[in-house]
């Protein structure tokens, strides 16, 4: 299966981990990654801690966990390429996955945050 149909169909949670300049790391909650090519996806951030992190350091991992009792799930190693502030895709993507709409009084930028997929590993092991 491949790794956007993967994440289509799968039911679960996921983190998103990045550092700063000087490797403190931060983890938050996200959902799931926007497939915008095979080898490229992308998240809507808000400017907090992780978007933030972004700006000095590129590196990223994103861990999924599927609602099961098996550990199952995937790890994806990511390097941040852009980010559009206040994209009109960001609607366009919220609307495709189901997402609660912006509301009317909601300021705050948006960024749309683009990564390369730089390695994929199953949540648990190696992969070998």
């Amino acid at each position: 299966m491949e790794l956007d149909q993967y994440f289509e169909h799968a039911n679960g949670r996921g983190m998103l981990a990045t550092a700063d300049s000087f490797g403190k790391v931060d983890i938050a909650l996200y959902g799931r990654p926007h497939f915008i090519a095979k080898d490229t996806v992308a998240f809507i951030m808000a400017d907090r801690l992780s978007h933030t992190n972004l700006k000095s350091n590129p590196s990223a991992a994103y861990l999924f966990m599927e609602n099961s009792d098996a550990f199952v799930g995937k790890r994806l190693f990511l390097s941040k390429i852009k980010e559009e502030e206040n994209s009109d895709l960001i609607d366009v993507l919220r609307k495709k996955h189901h997402y609660v709409p912006k509301h009317e009084n909601d300021t705050e930028s948006k960024y749309l945050v683009y990564f390369k997929i730089v390695k994929v590993l199953p949540l648990v092991g190696s992969g070998a």
